[in-house]
This record gives structure tokens, C-alpha cells and sequence, in this order.
């Protein structure tokens, strides 16, 4: 699968021309208040720039270091503002793509259904946004589907390749859980009617757009601590610079507010505050790669920490339509007679189920529909009887569920019952054939499981995530339908209210819920789940309840969510710890500097031999800036997520990047203050 909504390079041309400009456009400090750190940044550079105009003006000899203390402090915003805004112009790139797939589409509104035409009504064209919600249109071989909606009428091929990257089309039908169809896609083959259930700027691709554009982004409740936390530590900060200034009076030093403002600057936590935007925005950014939408950065969060997953079966474990796989004659007849006499009973059964039961016999046994005259009787398949069949003169045949068929059988063979047990254990369903009373076989229909899934599933397990499978099948179906998948439990005979009750049961015991589904039933137990992924192929209402939407409905995609999820919080925290351990090393540059004239003892804490008090202090402020410039790739690609314990994981953290965050800066300030000495700058 080559996936629609394309990943840009990390840094796309198009992406950092526009990022660029917007760094500037984020200046306004309506949108910086967000960003306590950052907005704090702005103003006092807004302060030392005044500084520094004043010195120019009155030709202060301290213009010159005020004026590139000025310059590095709106480099450290521009460039916080740059980082937050690459974040954001991965996501409109998409969203570019995905606007691509709209168009001022012509529908076909109903507006007669006793008309005469060949569809059984009248219909008038009128354009896509002209529809409200409850229209019904014709969408036929060739066109868009105008909107968002569900069938009502007819079975088509729909190409979804717009909105999913996949090539191979999908049917959609009136009823069941395959009745969702989506604005800007394709019908390839045949007609449907569908009844429009999103307004015009409302769709799924519109609400697609404005999500991965970041628009509707939220902070997460972890986020909202962090930030919380940054606040904190700046208001701190803020005290603290704030009363260094009488204390050096005291002592007889006097400091500059420029040179305050530059403390203050280095201590607060700049490099953290300046990504932390882009961290948030680029984890939901990888996700999209993955087709995957996440309507709440709260799931992608939760996704790090899940523990159970629940799985419907229909449609997610398995592709859902039953397929039919064998025919099993009995008492004494033969394979082929079976055959035909099953093609003739399920000419009538237009359900998949019967489409394939056609198929396997013309495919398999060569059997082919013979021409039918006034004296055949056809009778259709019914979902109140069960039954399909035909009436031929001397024969009377009937195919349908075994229930149904056997309470008209005049006898019941051993092997019949030996082959529906048999079929019954293995997870199939079996379906009885009669003529004139009399058995005459069994058909296999089996839930196909979806390949490699159960490779998948283990790998979860090898991530300490039980499988749960959820299904509406007796236990004994269920039970082999689940060891075929290789799920860890099951719950057979659920209905809707179960599953909730289940999830719920679990978060109270302290566990983390995901759920896996795509039908109408599903949907509160997606909504009620802590990482609800509805399957794309779903009903509007499942798409509608889940928190993510997989493109693929791929019910294994929890893996992929699951380790995007834990690489965000590992991010997260593993940048919070450098930019908290960058401080050490900017209290050896920046204190000494501030008081060995009052106290010159302090020259022993000047471990990096800077050169000068001004160039500490200048030093110190240009790799506070340049630090952010180095994080942006690792911010928006996230640190590498390795499925070991939490004690390997926080080890791991703080030798990397605490011990990291320790040294780097000494490193850092100090090629940067023999730079600063060689080209005399300070």
C-alpha cells in the first residue's frame, strides 16, 4: 500500500519556506501567551532591545553587547516559533493533499422515488454542496460520492484510494456494518443510493483537514502539566533574577537588566518550553504516516500506557463477510449433484454469503445455472425465514440455516449431524441443503481471519498487551475463531452493553482500555475506551464514537499507535531532562561571571576558563539559542522507542539525556567563548 496522505521530508523545502514565515507571524504575543516560557522570552528581548537603542543612541560602549545579547534572545524565539511551526507545516502539507480529493461535485438528488426512471425515481442534479443532511442521492459506475452518508439502497465497488492510499475497491451495501461510504471517493461498478448524513464542510475529509492542519489540536492532560510545570519553574526564576538585583547592591556589585535578563534567559527552561508544541504536534504528524487520524491528542497519549486491547471480530479480526468453503454431501450423495442443487437454492440469496456459495460451486465444480422457463418458482433469501431456494416442477429445493431446513427434513442423517458439529467446532457456519425434505448436504461458510494477524498479536503480547476478542459467536465458534487469530481471551455471546461493562471493569481496576472496531454496535464501547480505533471500512457511527479512525482498518495497527504513543511521552521526557540538566552548566558560566569582582573567590566555580565575565555571559546565551536549532530533527522525529522495562527505559533516559544535558553544555560555552574571544566580540 502506498499511502495517500503523504509524509513530507523532514525538512521539505516547501515545508521550511513556510515555516520560516510563520515563525515571524507567531510573534504576535496573543498567540505566544500560550507558551508561557517562550512569551516570557519575547518580552524581556523586547526589553534589551530597548537597551540597546538607548546605548546606540547615547553611545554607550555597552551598545555592542546589549545589542547581540538582543540579537541571540529573538534568535531563541524565532526559532522556538520555527520549531512549533515545521510541527504544523508537516500537518497543512497533508491536509494540502487531501484538499486535492475535493471538488465541486454534481449529485443526483432524489426527488421523486415513484418516478418512471430506470432507478425507480427521479432525481435532479444539483452540486455537492447544495445537499443537506438526509438527502438521498444516486451515485452510479463512475461518479464522486457527493458526501458523507449511508447506503440505503443497492450494492456497489468503491474506489477509497482517495482517503486510504489503497488501491483494491471495497463494497459498500445497504445495511450491516459496510454502509458507510465517504464524500470524494469513487464508485466503480453498479449504483447505490445514499442518504446524506454530514453537511457540507463537516465531512470526514473536511474534519481529516482540519486535524492533521492542527487546528482542532488540544493539549493533552500530560502536556498541560508539563506546561504547568515550565510555568512554574519560570515564575521561579523570574523571583529569583529579580531579587539578585538588590542583593548585588548590597554587596557593591552592580548588574545591569541586560545582564539579568540574560540569566534569567539561561535558567528558565527555554529549550523545552520552545519544543514542546512541536513534540505534541509532530507525535499526532506520525500517526497520519501510519493512516491513522487521532480526533484527541489525549489518545495518542493513553496509546503509550494500554495495556488491554479489545477486538471486535467481525470486520476487524476477520475481513467479515462469511466465505464459503466447502460443500459436505450426505447420506450417499454426490459432490456434484450437492453442487448444483446448492447453485440452483442461492441464485436468489443476493447476501455475500450467497454470492460466494455461487461462486465456489461454479469455481470449483463447474456447475453452471441452467435457463429457467414460467414454470420455475424463484424463492428469495429472507432474514425473517432464513431460507432461499427454488421450486422446480418435481423439485423443491432449499438452502439456508440449519434450524430452518432441518424442522421441514424428513429424517436427519448421523453424518449430517457429525459434518455441522464439525463445522461448528471449527469456528465456520454451517448451512443446511434440502430437496423435497430430504438432506442432501452441508455448506461451510468460514470467517476468514486476516492474514499475518496473528504474528501481530503475538507482537503485542510481546509488548505486555492482552488481545481480547469480542464476538456475538456461540463459545465454541468463538474459541476456534480465537486460537486461529492467536488472541489471548475471548468473550463469546456479547452484546453491546457487555462490552461496555467489560472496558469499564478493567479502568477501574486501573488499566488503560483500547478498542478495536467498526460496526454500530461497537460504538460505546469506543466511545467509553481509553484509545477507541474505529476501522475506516466501518459504520459513521463507530468513526463517529472512536477517538482514531485506521485508514487501513487494520485491527494490528494498535502496535504501530502503541509505539508512536510511548515515543511521544519518551520524547517528551527525554528532552525535559536535558533542558533541566543544561542549567547546571550555565550556573558555572553565568554566576561566577555575575560576582567574582565582588567576590573573587567565585573565579574557582569558572571551571570552562571562560574569558571574560562578558563572554561567559554572551556564551551562555548563544548555545541557550542554538541548543533548540539542534533539537528541532529530534523533536519532530521522536527518540527511538525500544520495547525493554521501565527501569532500562529510565536508565536509558538519564544516562543519554541527563548526563547528556550535564556535559554538552560545558562542551557547548565553551567553544563558543573561545570563538567569541578569537573574533573579539566581547
Amino acid at each position: 500500500m502506498s499511502a495517500k496522505i503523504a509524509a513530507p521530508g523532514l525538512f521539505d523545502a516547501e515545508i521550511m519556506k513556510r515555516a520560516s514565515i510563520d515563525a515571524f507571524v507567531k510573534l504576535d504575543p496573543r498567540k505566544l501567551a500560550r507558551n508561557p516560557v517562550i512569551f516570557v522570552t519575547e518580552v524581556v528581548s523586547a526589553v534589551v532591545t530597548c537597551f540597546f537603542i538607548r546605548d546606540l543612541l547615547a553611545h554607550n560602549g555597552a551598545a555592542f553587547f546589549s545589542g547581540q545579547i538582543a540579537a541571540w534572545l529573538w534568535f531563541t524565539v524565532l526559532f522556538a516559533n520555527f520549531a512549533e511551526a515545521v510541527a504544523e507545516g508537516r500537518g497543512k502539507a497533508q491536509a494540502d493533499t487531501l484538499r486535492k480529493t475535493r471538488s465541486d461535485t454534481h449529485a443526483k438528488r432524489l426527488i421523486d422515488p415513484t418516478g418512471a426512471s430506470g432507478m425507480k425515481g427521479v432525481y435532479q442534479g444539483v452540486s455537492a454542496l447544495e445537499l443537506k443532511v438526509g438527502d438521498v442521492v444516486l451515485v452510479e459506475a463512475g461518479d464522486l460520492i457527493p458526501g458523507d452518508g449511508e447506503v440505503v439502497e443497492g450494492c456497489a465497488s468503491v474506489n477509497e484510494s482517495a482517503i486510504t492510499g489503497e488501491s483494491a475497491p471495497v463494497i459498500r451495501e445497504a445495511g450491516g456494518d459496510r454502509s458507510a461510504v465517504t464524500g470524494g471517493t469513487t464508485v466503480l461498478s453498479d449504483w447505490i443510493r445514499v442518504k446524506i448524513t454530514a453537511a457540507p464542510g463537516s465531512t470526514f475529509i473536511d474534519r481529516m483537514i482540519a486535524l492533521v492542519e492542527g487546528a482542532q489540536r488540544q493539549k493533552t492532560p500530560n502536556e498541560l502539566a508539563l506546561s504547568i510545570l515550565l510555568a512554574g519553574l519560570t515564575i521561579v526564576f523570574l523571583i529569583v533574577c529579580v531579587t539578585l538585583w538588590p542583593l548585588a547592591l548590597y554587596s557593591g556589585t552592580t548588574l545591569s537588566i541586560t545582564v539579568l535578563i540574560a540569566l534569567l534567559v539561561c535558567l528558565i527552561p527555554t529549550t523545552i518550553g520552545g519544543l514542546l508544541s512541536a513534540i505534541g504536534i509532530a507525535g499526532m504528524d506520525r500517526l497520519i504516516r501510519f493512516n491513522v487520524i487521532a480526533t484527541s491528542g489525549r489518545a495518542v497519549e493513553a496509546a503509550g500506557d494500554v495495556d488491554t486491547l479489545l477486538l471486535d471480530k467481525t470486520g476487524t479480526v476477520t475481513f467479515g463477510n462469511r466465505m464459503a468453503d466447502e460443500f459436505t454431501p450426505v447420506g450417499g450423495v454426490t459432490e456434484q449433484a450437492l453442487a448444483e442443487a446448492v447453485l440452483l437454492a442461492s441464485l436468489a440469496d443476493e447476501t455475500p454469503e450467497g454470492r460466494s456459495i455461487v461462486s465456489l460451486a461454479r469455481r470449483t465444480y463447474d456447475v453452471a445455472a441452467p435457463a429457467f422457463g414460467s414454470e420455475v418458482t424463484i424463492v428469495p433469501f429472507s432474514a425473517h425465514t432464513r431460507v432461499s431456494g427454488v421450486d422446480l416442477p418435481g423439485r423443491s429445493l432449499r438452502k439456508g440455516a440449519v434450524d430452518a431446513i432441518v424442522g421441514e427434513a424428513s429424517s436427519v442423517p448421523v453424518d449430517f449431524e457429525r459434518a455441522v458439529e464439525r463445522i461448528s467446532r471449527a469456528g465456520g457456519t454451517p448451512l443446511a441443503v434440502a430437496e423435497n425434505g430430504r438432506l442432501l448436504g452441508v455448506i461451510h461458510l468460514k470467517d476468514i481471519i486476516k492474514p499475518d494477524i496473528k504474528a501481530r498479536f503475538a507482537a503485542l503480547r510481546a509488548m505486555g498487551i492482552k488481545t481480547v476478542m469480542v464476538t456475538g459467536d456461540n463459545p465454541v465458534t468463538a474459541a476456534a475463531i480465537a486460537g486461529e487469530a492467536g488472541v489471548d481471551d475471548f468473550i463469546a455471546q456479547a452484546k453491546p452493553e457487555d462490552k461496555l461493562a467489560y472496558i469499564r471493569k478493567e479502568q477501574q481496576g486501573g488499566r488503560l482500555i483500547a478498542m478495536c472496531g467498526d460496526g454500530t454496535n461497537d460504538a460505546p464501547a469506543l466511545a467509553q475506551a481509553d484509545v477507541g480505533v474505529a476501522m475506516q471500512t466501518g459504520t459513521q457511527a463507530a468513526r463517529e464514537a472512536g477517538n482514531m479512525v485506521d485508514l487501513d482498518s487494520d485491527p494490528t495497527k494498535l502496535i504501530e499507535i502503541v509505539r508512536i504513543g510511548k515515543q511521544l511521552l519518551m520524547t517528551r521526557g527525554s528532552l525535559t531532562t536535558f533542558s533541566i540538566a543544561n542549567d547546571v552548566a550555565k550556573y558555572f558560566a553565568i554566576i561566577p561571571a555575575l560576582f567574582v569582582v565582588a567576590y573573587p573567590e567565585l573565579d574557582a566555580l569558572n571551571v570552562m576558563k571562560l574569558a571574560s565575565p562578558q563572554s561567559a555571559i554572551l556564551s551562555a546565551v548563544i548555545f541557550n539559542a542554538l541548543i533548540i536549532v539542534a533539537l528541532i530533527p529530534l523533536a519532530l522525529k521522536g527518540v527511538e522507542y525500544r520495547p525493554v522495562g521501565a527501569a532500562a527505559l529510565l536508565r536509558r533516559n538519564l544516562l543519554i539525556y541527563g548526563l547528556g544535558g550535564l556535559v554538552i553544555p560545558f562542551i557547548g560555552i565553551k567553544a563558543i567563548d573561545l570563538i567569541i574571544s578569537a573574533l573579539h566580540l566581547a
